[in-house]
């Protein structure tokens, strides 16, 4: 049988600070092809080049990935700021509606990061611009300097739902995470269940209640050695096979735990 495609979306880039690009990283490729079993399939994630009706036709399931770029937030109904950072607007005229068509049809979506942003503001949710200037909050910025090791290490733990999806998927209510945002969910929209928290109240695991097939999400990012950690690999197997059960044609998968 033919691996399922798994549309992943790109960010725009400069090479050299003139050259343009639409890139994805490497370790999003990786997690797709070793973990999840899959094609990765990259998107130029730009209204110009591609279209969400094409993209569901040619996608099994899609990864929405992380990024500097954020939802510019006239998509939750706030002006734009200087705390808002940097935004990436083609990106969200293909995410946003794309997020929709799949929770509606029940293609398998997973949100990384700005990923699990774009679910929430999707689905009728707001954003906090810098989660690091509430009260009792922490800093979930990538550290400025070191490894790749030492920026995706983990760094605090996350506590899951009881008998919640992520619970009976990873197999566990506590789980160690890294953290490489700033922004998070200030409102989670009316169809968002938030199933994960830091220790200072951030939101870090959600799903979309009433999809009809894979509709997850984490602010943390899983495809970081995935294939060797065992909170990242059950979701990434569990993605995988919603994937696969579209590409043979059975329609929408419930979510569950990979034999």
């Amino acid at each position: 049988m033919n691996r399922p495609v798994i549309g992943i979306i790109g960010n725009q880039y400069f090479i050299d600070d003139c050259y343009p690009v639409h890139a994805v990283g490497r370790m999003n490729l990786d997690v797709i092809a070793h973990v999840a079993g899959a094609m990765p399939y990259v998107i130029a994630a730009d209204p110009a080049l591609v279209s969400v009706a094409e993209l569901m036709q040619v996608c099994d399931g899609f990864l929405l990935t992380g990024g500097r770029a954020n939802v510019h937030p006239e998509h939750y109904g706030e002006p734009p700021s200087a705390s808002h950072g940097a935004f990436d607007e083609a990106r969200d005229a293909i995410t946003l509606p794309l997020v929709r068509s799949c929770v509606e049809v029940g293609q398998p979506i997973l949100g990384l990061c700005r990923g699990f942003q774009e679910i929430n503001v999707a689905m009728g949710g707001t954003l906090h611009p810098e989660i690091r200037d509430l009260p009792g909050r922490d800093n979930h910025r990538m550290p400025p300097d070191g490894t790749l090791e030492e920026q995706f290490a983990l760094r605090h733990v996350v506590r899951l739902a009881e008998d919640g999806i992520f619970h009976r998927l990873i197999g566990a209510q506590e789980v160690m995470t890294n953290t490489l945002h700033g922004q998070g969910i200030k409102t989670p929209g009316p169809r968002i269940a938030v199933e994960g928290h830091a220790p200072d109240g951030t939101a870090e695991a959600i799903h979309v209640i009433g999809a009809r097939g894979f509709a997850l999400a984490v602010q943390w990012h899983p495809e970081w050695n995935a294939a060797t950690d065992p909170v990242s690999r059950p979701l990434f197997e569990a993605f995988g096979a919603a994937a696969r059960h579209w590409n043979a044609g059975h329609g929408p998968a419930p979510v569950r735990k990979s034999a």
